[in-house]
């Protein structure tokens, strides 16, 4: 049992932290449902006993593939679990549920905590309680991003929405725009060179996406929002003035996912199943990005990417439930395959040492990086539905002997569960080597078995 009622207050037993796991070029675990791996239904156990080799089938999204995808109900009520305070180095500490759509983007600004989900809301937390709220007009939160007094999501419908918080009153926030503002629109319409194929005759101005707003990426320092979208494209705006400043024709299947990083480095993922590099330039008051190099080139989706705080780790998630990475200060060299998770990997973050990646099975890997070796330090579980979104932010019982983060997790199953997470978590190893810079491990009981994964294309 993962929790229990006490006096309406839902309390959780003490995880087991003895086992961990290791990342493993040459080792991949794939289940096909709990009862086949019974030690990682704690809120932070090791791997798991047994290797099955069954595949996912199927195209689409988690969403329409899902059987979280219900109907809303007509009166949403939310409600917050909060846990015992002394609580381990790795563990869940809060769990939120809002009855009126499954969770598909988070944002963590200081105190607070932004959600969207399919229900058009976007709701504020703080403090792990409900804050405020706003609606938008049309189209699923599938992206959020935060700069300054500024919040930006990206929709189904293929719109940037912007909002600000009021001066006068924080838990209010206002309706400031859209991407592309309506005078651009209405002026790039004028000039017949403006228009793009997007589909087998149809046309559309090159400013705005054609499809859904798939992720959002922020550079602060330059002012640049980026936005990708399953039209294939990401476009780059500059936040100042809401224009667009390019639109660059980056795959052959939807973008699922961008990422701007340090020294004018821009990382896109694809359904097409490739990850590409690109390289900012800046010409006059607009940008020119270049394309640099393929990373990878697989059958497998791209679902996922990010990049650690110093700019120094590329990671991308695929829909076989592996993660890659590349070290920027080896020119970009492969380091090698984190193998967490037995089916898509639909969501990544990082912070410090620290990378979480969460999956359709329901779960969160947490993995430390010590040069190019990853320890998969705990396996979060809790959740009952594929988690789609991750956001981190610093624990203010954090200090420099023992770095903590609070990590959110949002999910189909219509909950966003915060977990405290620290980085020096026990870690019991078996045996291990490093194979040619590529992590590499063997516990216990353990096969060796190497199995392929699903088919989630579009996130």
């Amino acid at each position: 049992m993962l929790a229990a009622e006490t006096n309406g207050i839902t309390r959780r037993p003490t995880p087991n932290y003895s086992n961990i796991m290791h990342s493993d070029p040459n080792i991949s675990a794939s289940f096909s449902n709990e009862d086949e791996y019974p030690s990682r239904r704690s809120s932070a156990s090791g791997t798991s006993p047994g290797f099955h080799d069954n595949r996912l089938s199927g195209e689409g999204s988690p969403m329409t593939m899902s059987p979280w995808n219900q109907t809303s109900s007509s009166n949403p009520k939310s409600s917050w679990s909060q846990f015992e305070e002394n609580v381990p180095q790795n563990c869940l500490i809060g769990s939120m549920t809002r009855e009126e759509g499954h969770i598909y983007s988070l944002a963590t600004t200081g105190e607070l905590l932004y959600t969207g989900s399919d229900s058009k809301n976007i709701r504020v937390w703080k403090n792990l309680k409900e804050f405020s709220g706003f609606k938008s007009n049309s189209g699923l939160v599938k992206a959020i991003v935060i700069s300054g007094d500024k919040i930006f999501t990206g929709h189904q419908d293929g719109k940037i929405r912007v909002w600000k918080v009021s001066a006068k009153n924080a838990s209010v926030h206002k309706r400031a725009g859209t991407l592309p503002t309506l005078k651009d629109i209405f002026k790039s319409s004028i000039n017949p060179s403006n228009y793009v194929e997007v589909r087998r005759r149809r046309s559309a101005l090159w400013i705005k996406h054609s499809d859904a707003i798939s992720c959002l990426s922020l550079n602060e320092e330059q002012g640049l929002l980026y936005s990708a979208s399953w039209d294939r494209t990401f476009k780059v705006w500059r936040v100042s003035d809401s224009k667009c400043l390019e639109s660059i024709s980056a795959h052959d299947d939807a973008v699922n996912s961008v990422v701007a990083s340090c020294e004018a480095m821009v990382f896109t993922g694809s359904a097409d199943g490739s990850v590409k590099v690109w390289r900012r330039e800046l010409l006059g008051k607009g940008t020119k990005h270049v394309f640099v190099q393929t990373l990878l080139k697989q059958e497998c989706a791209v679902t996922a990417l990010c990049v650690n705080a110093s700019g120094s780790v590329v990671y991308c998630g695929s829909s076989d439930g592996l993660v890659n990475f590349w070290e920027r200060e080896k020119q970009l060299s492969h380091g090698g395959v984190l193998r967490g998770h037995k089916v898509a990997v639909l969501c990544l973050a990082a912070a410090a040492k620290l990378v979480f990646s969460g999956s359709a099975d329901k779960t969160i890997c947490v993995w430390k990086r010590e040069g190019v070796v990853h320890t998969c330090l705990s396996v979060l579980t809790g959740h009952n539905g594929p988690v789609k979104c991750l956001a981190v932010g610093e624990d203010k019982e954090s200090t420099a002997k023992n770095p903590r983060w609070l990590v959110y997790s949002g999910s189909l199953d219509k909950s966003v569960k915060v977990w405290s997470v620290s980085e020096t978590a026990e870690r019991g190893v078996s045996s291990f080597r490093s194979e040619g810079g590529v992590s590499s491990f063997r516990t216990e009981g353990e096969g060796a078995d190497s199995v392929g994964g699903g088919s989630h294309k579009r996130r």
